[in-house]
């Protein structure tokens, strides 16, 4: 997979979705995130954003 161009985040799977919400698991595999302590790069967007605002208390970002 190619990486974003222009601004990027750098977001990191801390704690285990296994018991959250259905659309916050749902967010952490919209991310791109699997495994605790994966760490992906996104394009810094608002949508992007959104997604990690709603699932902070689970992920780390850069």
């Amino acid at each position: 997979m190619a990486k974003p161009q222009g601004k990027t985040l750098k977001v990191t799977l801390v704690r285990s979705p296994i018991g959250t919400k259905q659309q916050h698991r749902a967010c952490v595999r919209g991310l791109g995130l699997r495994k605790i302590r994966q760490t992906v790069e996104l394009a810094d967007t608002p949508a992007i954003r959104g997604m990690i605002d709603r699932v902070g208390y689970l992920v780390k970002c850069e």
